[in-house]
């Protein structure tokens, strides 16, 4: 038995949840509302405030599919009560960012500055010059606008300049100087 899939999801107060015809979960919260549609074999109940998820048969899909059809729906829970985000770190020397308006306007090193509009569902803060905060309510729409931030100037291995995630741990690689003298 899945051990993830088995747990039922607890619905917190101030969040509807309804489950339409053919798998399509609608999540309600004091942040927002998100929809998705989930595979048609799997059984989505909700008994006493609680999602309840099962499995038809113990085929290798409907087990792969339990644990996250379960782990979806309770990341919709959570979003719409108390959101997702992401900080970002900017480190070089003249690499900076700011927020104008709804655009985030970045100086990453490059002959002209990088320009990366906020969307509906995605908000951008910029606290300081060097740290940028991604937050939304959809985990994966968080983590993929955070990750194409970070593309724009992925950290190098040398100096370590660039764009990371706030706890990310760059490998730090010697230069030429550091080997020695061959003689």
């Amino acid at each position: 038995m899945s051990r993830i899939g088995i747990k039922p999801i607890g619905v917190p107060a101030g969040v509807e949840v309804n489950i339409g015809e053919g798998n399509v979960v609608s999540v309600k919260g004091p942040k927002g509302t998100l929809e998705k549609t989930f595979h048609k074999d799997m059984m989505i109940k909700l008994e006493n405030g609680e999602i309840v998820v099962s499995r038809p048969t113990e085929d290798k899909l409907h087990k792969s599919l339990h644990g996250l059809t379960r782990t979806l729906i309770a990341n919709m829970v959570d979003g719409v009560t108390n959101g997702y985000s992401k900080t970002l770190v900017i480190e070089g020397i003249g690499y900076r960012a700011a927020k104008q308006g709804k655009d985030l306007v970045m100086n990453l090193g490059f002959s002209h500055q990088v320009v990366i509009p906020e969307t509906d569902s995605i908000k951008i803060e910029v606290p300081n010059a060097n740290t940028i905060v991604v937050s939304g309510i959809d985990k994966q729409e968080v983590g993929q606008f955070a990750c194409e931030i970070r593309e724009k100037r992925p950290p190098e291995p040398y100096k370590g300049k660039g764009i990371r995630y706030e706890n990310e741990h760059i490998i730090r690689k010697e230069g030429k100087a550091g080997k020695g003298s061959k003689k």
